[in-house]
Order: C-alpha cells, then sequence, then structure tokens
C-alpha cells in the first residue's frame, strides 16, 4: 500500500468530524476521505445487521479510493461492524469505544455516567468494556434520543439542544457522578453546552485524540506515514443531501469542504432491510 494513499474515515452522520478533526490535528500531512452516510442516520436505533450491511458497503467504497486504513468514526458502528470489517479486509481498521478505562481512572468519587446511543449501550463491546474497567465503580448509563439529530441539524448550542441535554444529564448529576463519558462521535460537538450544564466539578471524556494517536501508530508500525511533502486534504461524499450537508459541513469543520455525492448503489439501503419492508 502506497504510503501516501488515503485514509478513510465513516460515520452515521457528521459526528466522525469530531475524529477527523483530531486526526487531522496529529496527522497534518495524511489525505483523508470522510464519509457522513446520512441518508441513514442514525445509526443508534438501526439493527446489527442492517449496520454491519452499510459499513461493509462504505468501506468497500474506500477500498476503491484505495485507502490504506480505515476509521470507523462510530461508537455504534465499532460495535457492531469491527470485527467484520477485519475480517474481510487486511487494511488497519481502527473503531471507536467509549472511555471506560480513562474515566475510571479519572474518577475520584468512583461513580461515573456514559451518553451514548441505545445500540451502543446495548452491545455486547460495551458490556464487555465495563466488566474489564469498570469493576467496583458505579456506572450509571444515559441513551439521549434525538441529540444526533440535533447536531445533524448544526444545532450545536440551540435552546432545543440545551433542553434535551438538560434532561438527559439530569440523572446523571443527581447520582452525584463526577466523569461523564461521550459515548458517540456527535457528542464532543456539545461539550461546550454540557460543560455549561453541569459545572466545571465533572470531568467530561470522549476517545477522538486517543483514536488519532493509535491510528498514527498503526500507520507508524506499517511504514504507511505519509512524506512530510504532501499536502494533507480532505475530501467528503455523503449518502444523503449534499447541499444540506454542506452547510453543516461548513459551521463544524475548520477548513473549506465540497461534498461529493455518493452513488445509489453506495447508498442504497440493505438488502435486508428492503426483504423486512416488502
Amino acid at each position: 500500500m502506497p504510503e501516501n494513499a488515503p485514509i478513510g474515515v465513516f460515520d452515521s452522520g457528521v459526528g466522525g468530524l469530531s475524529v477527523l478533526r483530531e486526526i487531522r490535528a496529529q496527522l497534518p500531512h495524511e489525505r483523508l476521505i470522510y464519509i457522513a452516510d446520512s441518508r441513514h442516520v442514525p445509526y443508534g436505533n438501526k439493527s446489527q445487521a442492517f449496520i454491519r450491511e452499510r459499513a461493509l458497503a462504505l468501506a468497500e467504497f474506500l477500498c476503491r479510493q484505495q485507502a490504506k486504513a480505515i476509521v470507523v468514526a462510530c461508537n455504534t458502528a465499532t460495535a457492531a461492524a469491527a470485527e467484520l470489517l477485519r475480517r474481510r479486509l487486511s487494511l488497519p481498521v481502527i473503531g471507536m469505544e467509549p472511555a471506560v478505562k480513562p474515566a475510571a481512572a479519572a474518577s475520584h468519587n468512583r461513580k461515573i455516567g456514559i451518553l451514548a446511543t441505545e445500540g451502543t449501550l446495548k452491545s455486547a463491546r460495551f458490556a464487555a468494556l465495563l466488566s474489564r474497567f469498570a469493576d467496583g465503580m458505579e456506572v450509571h448509563t444515559q441513551s439521549c434520543h434525538g441529540l444526533v439529530e440535533q447536531v445533524e441539524r448544526g444545532e450545536t448550542d440551540s435552546q432545543a439542544t440545551r433542553d434535551l441535554l438538560k434532561r438527559y444529564l439530569a440523572p446523571l448529576t443527581h447520582a452525584g457522578v463526577d466523569t461523564i463519558i461521550l459515548g458517540c462521535t456527535h457528542y464532543p460537538f456539545l461539550k461546550v453546552l454540557i460543560a455549561d450544564i453541569v459545572g466545571p466539578q465533572i470531568a467530561l471524556i470522549d476517545t477522538g485524540a486517543a483514536v488519532a494517536r493509535h491510528l498514527s501508530h498503526r500507520l507508524e508500525q506499517g511504514g504507511l506515514l505519509a512524506t512530510p511533502t504532501q499536502v494533507g486534504l480532505t475530501d467528503f461524499w455523503t449518502s444523503g443531501d449534499r447541499e444540506k450537508l454542506q452547510v453543516v459541513i461548513s459551521r463544524l469543520w475548520p477548513e473549506p469542504a465540497r461534498m461529493q455525492q455518493l452513488s445509489a448503489a453506495v447508498s442504497a439501503a440493505p438488502v435486508s432491510e428492503a426483504r423486512q419492508a416488502s
């Protein structure tokens, strides 16, 4: 695999941009390809079979773009499909997971809260994380229906988003947690609002920077880091409404971004969903 080949990153929508910005900060010379699967957002309420089929379709597209590594910038998709992708593909596949280990280490009162999608909280991967790293901790989980959609609309500081956050954060603050995990890649875009609601005494932890460091290490191990002379460009693709997403991306991404449309074949709903509908 050529060292100057691109890194592929995908998410159900724009949430993975929180990971992409960490990758860009740590790997400024890499060419990046980002896919927002916005036609099918959110993944959190989809079946595992649906998510696996979407992950395979997007990964195959990235492979056709000669990607040298793939980052699954979505906790729900990682839980459902990361191991499948690793079995199917010969290139590095980097996934996400809620930051249970660092949260457990950071907590002083051994009470941690986790904001995540329903799909992540119900996954076997999440249960294994709690068993491995949160033994003896008091863990409070909160699924956050509707937050992903708010970020997808670019409403990262609206009153409606604040009201939703207040509702979801109240059980965690009432339980006395001193650390909250942002267990969805969309949620770092709400970090300022969350901090304003819970106050400075509660630590907020996400995994974007750690994922970028892990990706950098894997590329270095494989001799795949881009040459320092390469210009770090970023290409954006979507399965959804290109013009609407262009507006949201311009609010969340610090550089000019041109959105491209995935083909109908790549964007199509999985066959399993079509069978259920019929």
